[in-house]
């Protein structure tokens, strides 16, 4: 069964390496974790959810909606923005290197996909060469109880898009 509106979010541990300006995109730190439930009690989130980084549609609309949306994110109340994918901590350090989210946007791995399968969003892609992964979607939190949630049935970015967040806030 999916997440859905009243329920309090799942705990889980995801990867991430927190932004460093001066970080080259060829070095290779670490990621530590983000502990969901420690991070988001007591704030009012945005959770959204890319099936691959460097995808057409993750890279082209999705991440850079929410870079662009943080300023008006902020404005509603929201304190975090969090992408996440089925894939490790390095490869989204990576993918915000290149991306240019800086601190705008964390960008988190869900490597064993333990999170995503919690939250009832994961999809098995494997016909496609690319194995479990998340569906595209975004949810918004407010001390951890879920207060939206945008799920993707079709390719392309709608209800988990940032406008469709800032609509809903």
């Amino acid at each position: 069964m999916s997440i859905k509106v009243g329920d309090i979010i799942p705990d889980g541990t995801l990867q991430y390496v927190p932004f460093d300006p001066k970080e080259d995109i060829t070095a290779c730190p670490r990621p530590i974790q983000y502990k969901v439930h420690e991070k988001l009690k007591g704030k009012k989130a945005v959770i959204f959810a890319i099936p691959g980084p460097f995808t057409p549609a993750c890279s082209e609309t999705h991440v850079p909606g929410f870079i662009s949306a943080r300023e008006a994110l902020e404005s509603k109340g929201v304190s975090e923005v969090i992408c996440i994918s089925v894939m490790d901590g390095f490869v989204m350090n990576a993918f915000a290197k290149a991306y240019k989210s800086g601190d705008k946007v964390i960008m988190a791995g869900d490597g064993s996909h333990a999170f995503t399968d919690a939250l009832g969003l994961s999809q098995d892609l494997t016909k496609n060469g690319m194995g479990i992964r998340s569906k595209r979607f975004a949810i918004v939190v407010d001390d951890l109880v879920v207060k939206y949630v945008g799920v993707e049935n079709a390719p392309g970015v709608t209800s988990s898009g940032a406008e469709a967040v800032l609509s809903k806030l």
